[in-house]
């Protein structure tokens, strides 16, 4: 009996730890002090997040960096970034991603790029881990398939897979935004021309996504829509669902072209990825809006009609070398629910440029939505 009583003791212990965690380190709110009650009745577009921009990115090589600079100066600057393994970012507290997929259904085909130097490579240039999964089939996550290959995990089903573990093991944690691009642009002399995406392989890709995250860790637009005609009439009308809801959950976004986003809708009554857009329409809930500053009014309007938004902070390296915080700044005071950065840390290059809120972390109560109390300026 007396070990019977221990145990509960200490399972109170730990559920009153874990949800002071839950409501300290997922949403700090300042005062009046954080209740998980409160926090979990907000609606999702009550939060503000900061996430990565090509989250799956490598550094490039400094041989390989310096030939393309001597090519192309600007679009090697802009080139010059790199990220940490996926469960770090999120370890670190970061909620939205980005990945850049592409389709390689037989496996191996972008496993020569040509590279900056346009000669090729004497080795291989991946892994033996890596090469394995390069001609493997499957979806593959790189940034472009000629110069800036490198990516912390080739396999868009093992990166899935990689949120999808770190998830389960934080049941805690606010819902994860993943925005998609599906690539198909050519690539430059000597790459392998990069495969268009069809209906076909837009099921593919829902296809992997439902393999990996099941429906109950998936949020999807039928679960948002339910009774409603559109998505956004589902926003406009019932709202978002709460944070307590979503707990635990993680949801994708196609960022592509009106083509390919008329293309992904044509075949899907039951979709797993919300399709976003860069103005209003009826079956978007999402924007992506990518510069806060000259779309402001743009924002601005998303957000009157209810829809969430993704923004930038800083985009090509700029900002960074410029110690130039003007878009920063611009992002959070959108009012964008989602601001993607390549310096969530700073750059030791660059030190005096960094992506996280006036109070610390980056995840906070939105500071002017009306569920909100407002953050104090420290």
């Amino acid at each position: 009996m007396q070990r019977l009583a221990a145990a509960l003791i200490a399972a109170m212990g730990a559920v009153l730890s874990w949800t002071a965690s839950a409501c300290d380190v997922e949403l700090p709110t300042g005062p009046p002090p954080c209740t998980r009650a409160a926090v979990d009745g907000l609606p999702l577009n009550a939060i503000q997040a900061i996430g990565t921009h090509n989250s799956y990115k490598l550094a490039m090589p400094a041989d390989e960096l310096a030939a393309h600079q001597r090519v192309d100066a600007a679009g090697a600057d802009g080139l010059d970034y790199a990220h940490p393994p996926l469960t770090q970012q999120l370890n670190l507290g970061l909620r939205t991603l980005e990945l850049d997929v592409h389709r390689d259904p037989q496996g191996g085909h972008y496993l020569a790029p040509p590279g900056a130097h346009r000669r090729g490579f004497a080795t291989s240039p991946w892994s033996p881990d890596e090469l394995a999964r390069m001609r493997a089939p499957g979806f593959k996550v790189m940034h472009l398939s000629d110069i800036d290959f490198r990516s912390s995990c080739v396999s868009l089903m093992q990166r899935l897979q990689q949120v999808r573990d770190w998830s389960k093991a934080h049941p805690w944690h606010a819902p994860i935004m993943i925005s998609v691009n599906a690539k198909d642009s050519p690539g430059g002399p000597g790459a392998a021309p990069a495969l268009r995406f069809d209906a076909m392989s837009f099921e593919a890709l829902d296809a992997e996504i439902r393999r990996v995250f099941g429906d109950a860790q998936l949020f999807q637009p039928t679960q948002l829509r339910g009774r409603y005609r559109s998505l956004r009439e589902a926003v406009r009308d019932h709202g978002w669902p709460t944070l307590g809801r979503l707990r635990g959950k993680v949801f994708l976004v196609l960022d592509e072209t009106p083509a390919k986003r008329r293309l992904y809708r044509s075949r899907r009554a039951a979709p797993a990825m919300f399709v976003a857009a860069d103005r209003i329409e009826d079956d978007t809930a999402i924007a992506i809006l990518n510069d806060p500053i000259a779309q402001r009014d743009d924002i601005a309007a998303a957000l009157e009609a209810g829809l969430l938004v993704r923004t930038r902070a800083d985009a090509d390296t700029r900002e960074a070398r410029a110690a130039d915080t003007r878009r920063r700044e611009a992002a959070f005071a959108s009012g964008a629910q989602f601001v993607s950065t390549d310096y969530p840390r700073p750059d030791p290059r660059w030190p005096l440029y960094r992506v996280e809120f006036p109070e610390g972390g980056y995840l906070r109560c939105h500071p002017v939505h009306p569920a909100c109390n407002p953050i104090p300026e420290h």
